[in-house]
């Protein structure tokens, strides 16, 4: 009898092992353990968010109900030292006071939050932090400044950069969820905690 005990709990043993590393080879890339399969954050890339914000574009828009404008070719920044994520975009320009187009370039920068409702790290509350605009439209740049900045509020307010699966924030009947998000030099980080 004795050896059927050692036997079973020999059985159980190599069971609860190889649950485990079935666990450690599930655990998502960029994620990091607590004890040992539980991330405590999830990190994404650059080019992640940089796919997430290319899908938005090109936009065309009124803005301010005198400028036409297309918006393109964002290309998307890290700024760890604000702790905000840049997005330059291309503008393209006209109204009935310019005779001609002018192409122009924004740079917009947001903070990061997370929307639980859609399980989402969102941008929130971008703005522009520069404006260049070419040609005879300089004596409009305040203007120009303004719909920029209204338009950067519509287009990009509340828009979801990286959308997290159920699996990533449910671990064994736990639910866990986002804490603080950080811009790195490569990418972002999620804290995640317990609920």
């Amino acid at each position: 009898m004795t050896q059927t005990v050692a036997l079973e709990r020999r059985r159980f043993l190599l069971a609860g092992l190889a649950s485990a590393a079935a666990l450690a080879l599930a655990t998502p890339a960029g994620a990091a353990s607590i004890f040992p399969f539980i991330p405590d954050h999830y990190d994404f890339s650059q080019q992640q968010v940089q796919e997430a914000v290319a899908r938005k574009f090109p936009l065309q828009r009124t803005a301010s109900q005198i400028f036409d404008v297309v918006l393109s070719n964002p290309t998307v920044g890290l700024s760890p030292d604000r702790n905000r994520v840049t997005v330059r975009l291309q503008a393209r320009l006209s109204t009935p006071f310019m005779p001609n187009p002018v192409n122009g370039v924004f740079t917009l920068s947001s903070q990061l939050a997370y929307d639980a409702p859609s399980h989402s790290v969102i941008l929130m509350s971008p703005s522009v932090d520069d404006s260049q605009v070419t040609g005879d439209a300089a004596q409009y740049n305040q203007q120009i400044n303004a719909a920029g900045a209204l338009l950067a509020t519509q287009l990009l307010d509340r828009y979801p950069v990286y959308t997290f699966k159920p699996e990533q924030l449910q671990f064994a009947g736990v639910n866990y969820e986002p804490g603080t998000i950080t811009v790195l030099t490569n990418g972002i980080r999620v804290q995640i905690l317990e609920k």
